[in-house]
């Protein structure tokens, strides 16, 4: 019977940690707890212990087993050429319960370095699944170890998924060597699995994801800049899912479906505000409602979200590359000109007006640039 280990350690959980990398190493097997479901992992350059997992897992030759990693950046390491989206799906869904299934280039990425008998287990079709759990055991381990695990779930093929290590126990305690109790997984329900192929993606196996959340992950994000995100920002973010939603025959709250989302912040903006009064007015004028606009600062996080940050000023530019200097997220001005969209705070209507109609040119502008392919 698998000795048991509590995680964390009343005592010192890097013992823990430390007993599992080593136990990795020698080629023995450890059940771990995740986010999802509890999971029986491998090393990866251990092909014996990776034999050894399809054997107790009673699993099919044809069946893929899936490779975790440490951080999602990683996944190109394995799939250079990963799609777009699946660099959408990583970013924002890991560590967390996707598994991504992908074969773009996964021949010309570090599969190769692996011992022929592991790519067999992992990619014997030329798919590769990737997955970043989350939970601080095994993700401290691999770290240690330097490199990936190979996982499945902790249970006889096609028997229920352990959701705690006495589940792990009786399904097959006999066959693994050490058991990370980490108490009830948080889901209690198996990874959504999604396969990308280009700028397609289909769910596999239903899981934590629903299909509603993964489409709004998997959307083209672009978030509009000012600076209180009262006026300019959301009139902008207003109008482009109103003409996205035109271009593509929906409604705009369903334009995530269709693999767009829009929002809208700003560099100084409180959390809650409303849109300015003219502001709605101007936008009723040109055919968008801002009266349930809430306004919102913009945050590491949602720069970290985003494919396109779009800003009307070039202090909002200059603002946006102080505050996050380590972002990749592009990022333009609203005008293609270079010219800046000027505040109308506290001027009367009618530069309101001359406001939204500069922004309402500037964005054919921007979605022109986007249908070339130029953003």
């Amino acid at each position: 019977m698998a000795e048991l280990l509590e995680w964390p350690s009343a005592v010192d959980f890097w013992s823990v940690v430390q007993r599992a990398a080593d136990a990795l190493g020698q080629g023995r097997l450890v059940a771990f707890p995740t986010e999802t479901v509890y999971g029986i992992a491998a090393y990866v350059f251990a092909p014996e212990a990776v034999e050894r997992l399809v054997h107790v897992k009673g699993r099919p030759e044809e069946k893929p087993l899936t490779l975790a990693l440490v951080h999602g950046a990683q996944a190109t390491d394995w799939v250079p050429q990963l799609s777009r989206i699946g660099r959408r799906l990583a970013r924002r869904c890991w560590p967390g319960p996707l598994t991504l299934v992908c074969g773009d280039g996964v021949r010309e990425g570090l599969m190769t370095r692996l011992p022929e008998p592991v790519q067999r287990r992992l990619c014997p079709a030329g798919m590769l699944g990737l997955r970043v759990p989350d939970h601080d055991a095994i993700r401290h381990v691999m770290q240690l170890l330097g490199g990936p695990l190979v996982l499945t779930s902790a249970n006889r093929s096609g028997g229920t998924a352990a959701v705690d290590a006495g589940h792990v126990l009786e399904a097959v305690g006999e066959g693994v060597d050490l058991v990370i109790d980490g108490g009830p997984s948080r889901y209690g329900r198996a990874s959504t699995v999604v396969e990308v192929n280009g700028s397609t993606w289909k769910i596999l196996r239903e899981g934590v994801l629903s299909r509603e959340e993964l489409e709004r992950q998997s959307a083209y994000e672009i978030v509009f800049v000012c600076t209180g995100n009262t006026c300019r920002s959301p009139l902008a973010e207003a109008l482009c899912k109103k003409r996205l939603a035109e271009r593509l025959g929906c409604a705009p709250a369903d334009l995530p479906r269709h693999g767009f989302a829009v929002q809208s912040a700003g560099l100084a903006a409180m959390i809650g505000d409303r849109a300015a009064p003219e502001a709605i007015d101007v936008g009723h004028d040109l055919g968008v409602d801002l009266t349930s606009h809430v306004s919102q600062p913009l945050t590491a996080e949602l720069v970290a979200r985003a494919d396109l940050l779009v800003v009307m000023t070039q202090a909002h530019l200059a603002g946006v590359l102080m505050r996050y200097p380590g972002s990749e997220t592009p990022i333009r001005l609203l005008c293609g000109d270079g010219n800046d969209v000027p505040d109308p705070i506290g001027c009367d209507e009618g530069v309101y007006r001359e406001c939204a109609q500069q922004i309402s040119a500037s964005l054919e502008r921007l979605l022109i640039d986007f249908d070339s392919g130029l953003i």
